[in-house]
């Protein structure tokens, strides 16, 4: 395949994930808190804002707004570190994991739609 079918299949899979996402009653996040959560369920803890911030590249302010966002849904949460209590530590939540999940099995799911479609 050239790296324009590669791209294309790669747009395809993105697009059949999304939309597969806001038709159902899941969280509909945006590109930086989906970001936010996978690098908080994928990363090894603790995960601060300093931290997402840094990791992420993104301006602190930025993460704490999307995190916000995030909270209210219960895909994290916040938790005082109780060895720095200037930190605050962004933790899973159970509500999370499962969103997780769900969008892990749901990107398997169209991805192996798309290598079927290509197969006569």
């Amino acid at each position: 395949m050239t790296a324009v079918g590669n791209t294309r299949q790669a747009l395809q899979l993105w697009r059949d994930v999304l939309a597969h996402m806001i038709r159902d009653d899941r969280p509909d996040l945006t590109a930086r808190q989906l970001a936010i959560v996978l690098t908080v369920y994928l990363g090894t803890p603790p995960h601060t804002v300093r931290g997402l911030s840094t990791g992420l590249s993104m301006p602190k302010p930025a993460v704490t707004r999307a995190l916000d966002a995030l909270v209210r849904q219960g895909l994290v949460k916040r938790a005082r570190d109780e060895k720095d209590k200037r930190n605050v530590l962004v933790q899973r939540t159970v509500k999370g994991s499962i969103f997780l999940s769900d969008f892990g099995e749901t990107v398997l799911s169209k991805q192996s739609g798309l290598y079927q479609e290509e197969t006569p």
